[in-house]
């Protein structure tokens, strides 16, 4: 068995849809089928249930993804041992405005486990480079969110956050359990500079073009609200001062927290932090 194919199959059955782990995957779904077959052939057993639906774990396959975690991990932690031996032993990590997010911290924690001789550095960026850096060259992976241009890029996402408007508290639409974005026409927004990727201006603007007071941090968002009556995006759960409130935004796309790289970036210690990371932001 090889380990890509490996991947493959534990992609399927954490997935338990073949699109989605295609997706993930970044490949297209006829030769993940076939690739997932052809290991069923070899193992002499069906691994997998598959139905309109989605697909379910045979006793094989539960068994299976046991055995192919251990052995993913194991593999992941020898090329890491050899790059650390060849002298690859710090790992830069671009953070995007605050590094409080739940995940995150389970991350840590655990790539520390792993590779406790590893030195991770961290550097936060504000909100205007939603690559953390990694275009400029001065991280070796992003732990961020979209969406962005990811030409040249490896991105994985490891989770969707409903997103909501912040608002001052005193603002009649705070009382609301809900708002469209149509509720918030004609209001000002906060706007980030005019080099600012586009789709990611696009996306925090609700895909309007929108007028308001130009901000780089996540402090100047909250200022900006606070002063001005300015309307801004945030994932909910991020914690807000008890004068501004955050109401779910029905029609607003997901923010999809994502782990991305340079594409062809072979850093055995970037594929491990990605190993890592889909198990820690899943639950």
């Amino acid at each position: 068995m090889e380990l890509r194919t490996l991947r493959y199959f534990v992609a399927v059955a954490e997935e338990l849809h073949f699109g989605r782990a295609a997706a993930r995957l970044h490949m297209s779904q006829p030769p993940l089928s076939r690739a997932i077959r052809q290991l069923e052939s070899d193992v002499g057993a069906p691994l997998l249930n598959r139905s309109p639906a989605g697909v379910t774990l045979t006793p094989a396959g539960a068994t299976l993804l046991d055995e192919a975690r251990a052995l993913l991990d194991r593999a992941d932690q020898v090329r890491v041992r050899v790059a650390t031996a060849a002298g690859a032993t710090t790992l830069t990590v671009g953070f995007l405005g605050d590094s409080t997010d739940r995940g995150a911290t389970r991350l840590a924690d655990a790539y520390r486990r792993r590779h406790p001789g590893v030195e991770v550095r961290i550097r936060e960026t504000d909100l205007t480079d939603p690559t953390c850096g990694l275009r400029a060259g001065v991280v070796d992976v992003a732990l961020t969110r979209g969406p962005f241009d990811a030409t040249g890029l490896t991105v994985h996402e490891l989770r969707a956050d409903q997103v909501g408007a912040v608002l001052r508290a005193d603002d009649p639409l705070a009382q609301r359990d809900h708002l469209t974005l149509s509720d918030l026409a004609g209001r000002r927004w906060f706007q980030f500079p005019a080099d600012t990727d586009p789709l990611w201006q696009a996306y925090w603007n609700g895909g309007e073009p929108r007028e308001g007071p130009v901000v780089r941090g996540v402090q100047e968002c909250v200022q900006a609200v606070l002063w001005n009556g300015t309307v801004g995006m945030a994932p909910l759960g991020h914690e807000m001062p008890g004068e501004l409130a955050v109401v779910p935004v029905v029609d607003m796309a997901p923010s999809r927290v994502l782990l991305a790289w340079n594409e062809g970036d072979g850093n055995p210690l970037i594929r491990s932090l990605a190993g890592i990371a889909a198990g820690a932001y899943r639950r």
